[in-house]
């Protein structure tokens, strides 16, 4: 119970952060509308644009990485690693992050800290446009999005090492799931019937959960 709630603890920063940082597409999508309005309606472009959409996408890119590791849903070569017993999962995934994982992801935050550090000290400024703004913020974001993977890279090491004991993957935080759209289209759907959509909601979650069980290393019971 200590490590479920450890990792929950972990799991929910992690999607904090996350669903926080989705709200970056929001302003992104305005600012690119508002662009495209002034540049070909009223023929006035915006000189650094660019510099705010790449720091906007860029921002939400690196912050999300921790949310969606939370989730298991990186990318993931699962041929094989879908054929195989949660124990043996749970020590591929632990070998990959003892020597690929930590090593990498502490670089990325010992560069990234470094690489701040000196756009802090100079106040650098972008050099796409002249007159560009300020990057040195938007550097910082690297090491901040780099701890925040490494601590829930820690969380999914746990969750090997768990595994490897129990025999069990531990669960993950509930998130809003594909299935959750799924049930709330059918229930607003006036051609499919209460027991209809029951029967295709269980029927879809049993396909999702064994999906999950087989190659996304999350709530096995097996």
């Amino acid at each position: 119970m200590q490590a479920q709630r450890f990792l929950h603890a972990i799991d929910g920063i992690s999607t904090w952060v996350g669903k926080a940082a989705a709200w970056l597409i929001i302003i992104l999508m305005l600012a690119v509308c508002i662009e495209v309005f002034k540049r070909y309606i009223m023929n006035m472009p915006t000189a650094w644009i660019f510099d705010l959409t790449n720091m906007l996408y860029g921002t939400l890119f690196m912050l999300a990485g921790a949310y969606t590791l939370a989730q298991n849903a990186h990318v993931r070569g699962d041929f094989l690693y879908s054929s195989m017993r949660p124990r043996t999962q749970a020590a591929f995934d632990l070998v990959l992050y003892v020597v690929f994982f930590i090593p990498g992801i502490a670089a990325l935050i010992y560069a990234g800290a470094d690489y701040a550090a000196d756009s802090w000290r100079i106040a650098e400024h972008s050099n796409v446009t002249a007159n560009g703004p300020p990057v040195y913020h938007f550097k910082t974001v690297i090491p901040i999005a780099g701890a925040l993977v490494m601590l829930q890279g820690v969380a999914e090491i746990v969750r090997a090492i768990v595994c490897l004991k129990t025999g069990e993957w531990p669960s993950r935080l509930h998130d809003v799931a594909e299935m959750d759209v799924v049930g709330e289209q059918l229930a607003n759907s006036e051609y499919v019937d209460e027991e209809s959509r029951k029967t295709a909601i269980e029927r879809a979650q049993e396909i999702d959960e064994v999906a999950r069980q087989r190659g996304m290393g999350g709530d096995l019971n097996k």
